[in-house]
């Protein structure tokens, strides 16, 4: 089996590669490179390299106190089937600076499953956008591992 490697890292982000990808999503055909290298800028990203190749990307736009945006989820098509998927969203919940948050929030037409591991429910009246909240966040005593 491969050994992977996650990065959160912006400066390690393949901005050419990430851009090469999402060109081919449904939700970013026509993506401009420097639209990409903002938006890795204004995001924590996460990347999974196999060697020096990135293979799979996900970024999550927050104000690190009570939101994120889960965006730009990823995994080249010759990795799919590998757990990629799930180690950037595990790592993503495990990132220090989005602990604690209220209410995370996604948009998705194909990937309902794997985001209802995590939690994640539709919004009433959607087919596609996807919300986790902790409404009781704020008022619950803190754990103590």
């Amino acid at each position: 089996m491969n050994a992977f490697r996650l990065s959160t890292d912006p400066a390690e982000m393949d901005v050419t590669a990430i851009h090469a990808a999402l060109g081919q999503q449904y939700w970013a055909v026509g993506i401009p490179i420097e639209t990409v290298r903002r938006c890795i800028a204004g995001s924590i990203p996460f990347g999974i390299f196999d060697g020096d190749r990135q293979v799979a990307f996900a970024r999550a736009v927050t104000d690190r106190a009570t939101f994120a945006y889960v965006a730009d989820v990823y995994v080249l098509e010759a990795y799919r089937g590998r757990g990629l998927a799930r180690q950037l969203m595990d790592a993503m919940f495990a990132h220090p600076d989005l602990q604690g948050l209220r209410r995370w929030l996604l948009m998705t037409r194909d990937a309902h499953g794997l985001y209802a591991k995590y939690g994640f429910t539709l919004v009433a009246g959607s087919d596609r956008v996807m919300e986790k909240v902790d409404r009781e966040i704020y008022t619950r005593p803190p754990r103590t591992e």
